[in-house]
């Protein structure tokens, strides 16, 4: 049952407090969080969230998992504009009110807490009308250095292992697997941010993206007069998750446009920083090409060899 008294007020303002040693902003309280920044350049803000994922969080109490999704979600975006993450405001919405909101704000705290990121601001919702949780961040990062995301022709595309199904086609999860479990449906998603942050100090990118909702279509976005040519190499197969979705739904054309396949990040990056790349990312390893043409994505399934145009 709702209680307007909201009995968990206190103590979750007592959690957000302790994310606010932030080398980015200066914080005070006075009925809600008052931030002046320290910094000045550039900006960008992203929204997301956990989406269907919140289903098997809320029934298996995985917070922690959750917590990581909801950030993964935004701040591996956030690494395709080179952005240092420094704030977020987050939505949770849950069935009903009880401990549990409680342990959701302390879950996001501890890990706001581990990469310096304040919570100044959020608001919790309760529908009865729900089975499962969702989380939903805006996240503020600041840019060093701005620089165009753009694949370019001759670029060698570099891929970045995922650890699973990530935070993206769980929708056509609950369709495949219906009421069945599996473990791997809240395996926290890969947070690839500050290594990529880290690369690029050092080495010459050209463009970069996560590969999330529309999974390898979304390499479209940042093709200009040119095709991205991708091969599945062995180090970078699907994980078993992958192969049993794709032996029930028997459509490449789905698996490469709903999931990552095994492949969580892709780099485009000249010939010459290619070994210079591979050596400061785990793995990675190099999956195609771009070349000349219309801003199509080719890719040779890693289920059964076939090339497929997205």
């Amino acid at each position: 049952m709702y209680k307007p008294s909201k009995p968990y007020k206190q103590k979750i303002i007592n959690e957000i407090r302790k994310t606010w040693n932030s080398p980015c902003l200066s914080i005070k309280f006075n009925t809600y969080p008052i931030f002046k920044s320290k910094i000045s350049c550039l900006e960008v803000d992203h929204t997301d969230g956990i989406g269907t994922k919140g289903f098997y969080h809320w029934q298996r109490e995985t917070f922690k998992a959750a917590a990581i999704d909801a950030l993964a979600m935004n701040l591996n975006d956030l690494a395709t504009v080179r952005a240092f993450p420094y704030k977020l405001s987050n939505h949770i919405t849950v069935p009903v009110e009880d401990e549990r909101i409680l342990k959701i704000v302390q879950a996001i705290a501890r890990e706001c807490k581990k990469y310096k990121i304040a919570m100044v601001g959020g608001e919790n919702s309760f529908h009865d009308n729900t089975d499962g949780l969702d989380i939903s961040m805006t996240v503020s990062g600041f840019i060093k250095n701005p620089a165009r995301n753009r694949f370019q022709v001759g670029d060698v595309l570099i891929g970045l292992r995922s650890n699973g199904l990530h935070s993206n086609g769980m929708t056509k999860v609950r369709q495949v697997f219906g009421k069945e479990y599996r473990k791997e449906f809240t395996v926290p998603t890969r947070i690839y941010l500050y290594d990529i942050l880290k690369l690029t100090e050092k080495c010459d990118v050209h463009g970069m993206m996560h590969i999330t909702g529309g999974a390898f279509t979304k390499l479209k976005d940042i093709l200009y007069k040119a095709d991205a040519v991708i091969e599945h190499p062995k180090k970078l197969q699907p994980q078993g998750i992958f192969k049993d979705i794709y032996k029930k739904i028997f459509s490449n054309k789905v698996m490469y446009s709903t999931f990552n396949c095994g492949i969580g990040f892709v780099l485009s990056v000249p010939e010459q920083e290619v070994s210079k790349v591979l050596s400061r990312v785990n793995n990675a390893c190099v999956i195609g090409k771009v070349t000349h043409g219309n801003g199509e994505i080719y890719i040779r399934s890693a289920f059964n060899d076939e090339i497929l145009k997205l």
